[in-house]
């Protein structure tokens, strides 16, 4: 499949580049292109496209990338609507310990949960239990005690 993008040229801090026509397997960098279609400047904003070639491309079949695609929307070329070319940002995430992780989500079924209209309900601590060894030591204690009586 050939796409229609950007190959950047230019120096350091100085990006300037190529519209071209290549297939989507090749790197831009590679320079097997099939064919130049223009230029553009970032720095100062100057186009120079042929539109009767772009078009024809696209005609054939040639797909364009995201941000050339949003270049020709801008431009007149094509119509349509623009595409979100900006990656989707994750906030990094921490790995809760396992009694946050379950008060997050009960926090967040409640919240998911209750409509706007209805107060918010409080959480009500779960009863404290015993723990198993003790419990044991107790009841052993207390079955010697009666044996004793």
């Amino acid at each position: 499949m050939l796409k229609i993008r950007m190959q950047r040229t230019g120096r350091t801090n100085m990006p300037t580049f190529r519209i071209i026509v290549t297939e989507h397997t090749e790197s831009p960098k590679t320079g097997n292109i099939v064919e130049k279609l223009g230029t553009y400047n970032p720095k100062t904003k100057e186009r120079n496209l042929n539109t009767d070639r772009i078009k024809y491309w696209l005609s054939v079949g040639a797909k364009a990338s995201g941000t050339m695609h949003n270049m020709l929307i801008s431009t007149g070329i094509i119509e349509g609507k623009k595409v979100n070319v900006l990656p989707k940002k994750s906030p990094p995430q921490k790995e809760p310990s396992s009694a946050e992780a379950t008060e997050g989500k009960e926090v967040a079924a409640a919240d998911s949960t209750s409509s706007p209209q209805e107060a918010p309900k409080e959480e009500v601590p779960a009863p404290e239990l015993k723990d198993e060894p003790q419990a044991a030591a107790e009841a052993v204690a207390e079955a010697a005690g009666e044996k004793k009586e």
